[in-house]
């Protein structure tokens, strides 16, 4: 015999499924939030700061000239 309710076979593989998906997305968060860790210990460094923020933002000192080298095969080309 088999019975159609609330606590059907089909439910519980769909719930099976739903519950392998969050277990993924909990394995996924957790190595971000690992990243997220070992960034913000990096930059409790006063070096390592003043390294990310002139490198990523092209931030600079007073009295400073940047200059930004870009090579022919990093520009992209327009057709």
């Amino acid at each position: 015999m088999l019975f159609f309710d609330t606590n059907s076979y089909l439910i519980h593989r769909e719930l099976d499924k739903e519950i392998e998906g969050l277990k993924e997305n909990t394995e996924f968060y957790q190595e971000q939030i690992n990243q997220d860790k070992s960034f913000i210990e990096k930059m409790e460094d006063a070096e390592e700061m003043e390294k990310f923020a002139r490198e990523k933002y092209y931030l600079k000192k007073k009295n400073e000239d940047i200059y930004i080298i870009e090579h022919e095969d990093s520009i992209k080309q327009k057709k």
